[in-house]
């Protein structure tokens, strides 16, 4: 196995606390009761990430934040103060590339789009806002607390302060949504002119509302015609599809998630939140924080680090499923040479896959890059499932 080279850096913070928990979320967010505790959470924050400097320095140091992701949850429930104070503290701790990209999800609720120009004074440099659809009667099956008019009022808003980059969220695919509805959602989206566009359809997971109360959707010939027909007005609209949900005008890509799908290191803090770290000597770690706020909450208070949940070692028999279930939702070709930057291991070692893949027309190839073709996108789940497979 040869040495790994350090990738991108980028950090994701999570924010747990939401209004009330939507019926499709499986994310870990937790419905207010009372109160945000956020300065002892921002001060949790801080805590975390100085910990885990300390304790994975040998991946960390000498090395830039690239981009911060801070999700949830809602953080635009929290307070513009707190955020700067936040993003001083990181700043702080880990130095900034020249150009980081931080980005911040924010509901386009009346009360958090007041906020955006003192969140991009903090620091933020693109703001992702969860519109999700623009039909009243769609937003309160989603469970969503914004109206149609505060999403359209939250990225005008985003154009009026001059903010460089921002997204707005949209799902298809909702609850007796027909093709034409799905449709309308998008015009209006790309009518507000948003650099960023993630444009996903609606899936059912487990341990949410809908799982155990599932309702009617849309069918798979509905699916697919909304899906070619969006893709086309997209496209006409001048955005390129960057991953399987990510369009972007060109050069306002989501560069935290690039560094995801291109299998680069991210530290992980706050409740729930994952990292993962590649080292020098050939390691590579995956890590999970705890996961309740009020669990998290009290590891700081009671000084216990750090504050995981788990730790693992990323195995060098799992590391081409984990590449390629990374990469292949990227729409670019992959290099080659990433392959060997970021798993340590030789092309040798994936040849036997790699070649069943090009013979299977799942894949195309040139001297320094792979390409995965639209039938290996069909057939992605037999195409990852092989990386996993010779391994074993």
């Amino acid at each position: 196995m040869s040495t790994l080279v350090p990738p991108p850096l980028g950090l994701y913070i999570h924010i747990p606390w939401c209004v009330q928990k939507c019926p499709y979320c499986d994310f870990n967010s937790h419905a207010l009761k009372g109160d945000i505790p956020e300065q002892l959470y921002i001060d949790a924050l801080l805590e975390d990430l100085a910990t885990d400097i300390e304790k994975y320095s040998d991946s960390v140091q000498n090395r830039e934040l690239t981009s911060i992701f801070i999700g949830g949850g809602t953080p635009s429930l929290i307070s513009e103060g707190e955020i700067a104070r936040l993003l001083k503290g990181v700043e702080a701790r880990i130095p900034f590339s020249d150009n980081i990209e931080i980005t911040m999800e924010a509901n386009p609720g009346t009360i958090e789009a007041e906020r955006f120009a003192k969140y991009v004074e903090a620091g933020v440099t693109r703001i992702s806002i969860g519109v999700q659809s623009f039909e009243q009667q769609k937003l309160e099956r989603l469970g969503r607390i914004h109206g149609q008019d505060e999403a359209v009022n939250a990225a005008k808003l985003a154009h009026k302060i001059g903010l460089n980059c921002f997204n707005l969220d949209l799902m298809h695919g909702l609850p007796d949504q027909s093709i034409d509805q799905a449709l309308r959602d998008l015009d209006k989206a790309i009518e507000l002119a948003p650099p960023h566009l993630s444009w996903y359809q609606l899936t059912i997971e487990p341990n949410t509302m809908f799982y155990y109360k599932t309702p009617t959707l849309p069918d798979d010939d509905d699916l697919w015609d909304i899906f070619e027909q969006g893709h086309k007005r997209l496209t006409d609209a001048g955005y390129v599809q960057y991953e399987i949900s990510g369009y972007s005008k060109p050069g306002y890509q989501c560069q935290h998630n690039l560094n995801y799908w291109r299998f680069g290191d991210y530290l992980g803090i706050g409740c729930g939140s994952h990292g993962k770290l590649s080292f020098e000597d050939g390691r590579i770690i995956r890590t999970t924080k705890i996961k309740h706020p009020r669990g998290y909450l009290a590891a700081y208070q009671n000084m216990v680090k750090p504050y995981l949940d788990s730790e693992h070692n990323v195995e060098q028999v799992d590391r081409p499923f984990e590449f390629f279930m990374n990469r292949f939702r990227l729409i670019e070709a992959c290099p080659k040479q990433d392959f060997i930057d970021t798993t340590g291991l030789p092309l040798s070692s994936i040849q036997e896959t790699i070649d069943w893949a090009l013979e299977m027309e799942y894949l195309t190839e040139s001297d320094t890059h792979w390409q995965i073709t639209q039938k290996g996108k069909l057939f992605l789940n037999d195409l990852l499932e092989a990386f996993m497979a010779e391994e074993e």
